[in-house]
């Protein structure tokens, strides 16, 4: 049945050029000029956000993109203080379009008398009026749980593997697919099933937080092409000994593939000084000048899975088909082909 409402993009300043390539890409699918919704994001000398919507959105399917990126408490709140406006403006559904979803590393109490964070921004989120979020790599599934509205949650590996098959596509066969820790392994598990590659894991103990008293690799990577895999990159310290552990036992190069680049403090220079060959980060978080300037990273983009996204969700398809090889190929098919 056909939709009544139209869909409108809204942005915060958290990641304005990933908002503007997604209103640029919906325009192209579409066949009409789908801009950002005129408005202004401000603060008073204080601090404080303010926001003043300028065109109708009553009635009208709206998107805000926004991810919770450093500065995650100003970005949140621009998040909710926009759905707030919009709640209040008669729009018909708010969706929130979080790309990197902060907070999502506090997801469960690991000692006594501690916070979940990720509970808390998932009350905060209902609270403003959001019906809907999509997002990406969250770095805890079961944080789904934690909102009682549907929750798309995108994932990278699909857009990673086609990533992998045109640099690689001489080499696949000497690929293995590492997970730098436990946890990570689903993770790893599905980008090594979507190129055919074994997997390997290094397996890390902790002193105590930050801090990392040693590392094992599971797994023979003796001549082999490492990729590690991990939907955070934040000061970098583990990825970077991560792949020094896996060149000591024999690996053939190093390259990595990470969803959210936070790249906090010394990252970047610790990247850049590292023996990784290469670092490939997504754009869901806006990279820094000092990010695109560095001669091993690479930045992935992911405006056109979720243009899709909110296509399929405006017009009540399914999102999953994202996740397949042959919905997703198609939309990426200027950046992958094979030659």
């Amino acid at each position: 049945m056909p939709t009544l409402h139209e869909p409108k993009l809204i942005a915060g300043n958290a990641n304005l050029p990933l908002a503007e390539t997604i209103a640029r890409r919906m325009s192209l699918h579409r066949g009409v000029d789908q801009g950002l919704v005129d408005a202004r994001v401000e603060r008073f000398n204080d601090g404080e956000i303010f926001v003043e919507v300028f065109e109708n959105v009553r009635g009208e399917d709206m998107f805000i993109i926004q991810p919770t990126s450093n500065p995650a408490n100003d970005n949140l709140m621009e998040l909710l203080i926009i759905a707030d406006a919009l709640r209040r403006s008669s729009a018909q559904r708010i969706t929130a379009v979080i790309p990197y979803f902060g907070y999502a590393r506090q997801d469960r109490r690991t000692k006594a008398r501690t916070p979940i964070s990720a509970k808390l921004v998932a009350n905060m989120l209902t609270g403003a009026g959001i019906e809907r979020i999509l997002t990406m790599d969250l770095h805890a599934a079961q944080i789904q749980g934690f909102f009682d509205m549907p929750v798309d949650n995108l994932y990278a590996s699909p857009i990673f593997a086609l990533d992998v098959k045109k640099q690689f596509r001489d080499q696949m066969d000497d690929l293995m697919v590492v997970s730098p820790d436990v946890g990570g392994v689903a993770r790893a598990r599905e980008l090594a099933k979507r190129i055919n590659a074994p997997l390997s894991i290094v397996d890390k103990r902790r002193e105590k937080a930050g801090e990392i008293a040693e590392m094992t690799v599971i797994g023979d990577v003796k001549g082999k092409i490492c990729l590690i895999v991990d939907d955070i990159c934040d000061t970098a310290g583990t990825l970077c000994k991560a792949a020094q552990v896996l060149m000591d036992n024999g690996a053939k190069e190093v390259h990595s593939y990470i969803t959210h680049g936070v790249m906090s403090g010394p990252a970047v220079e610790r990247v850049t000084n590292s023996v990784m060959k290469s670092l490939v980060l997504s754009d869901t978080i806006q990279p820094t000048a000092e990010i695109e300037k560095a001669a091993n990273i690479r930045i992935v983009p992911t405006a056109p899975i979720f243009t899709q996204a909110i296509l399929n969700i405006w017009n009540g398809t399914s999102v999953s088909s994202l996740f397949e090889d042959k919905t997703l190929t198609p939309i990426y098919e200027s950046l992958y082909h094979m030659d």
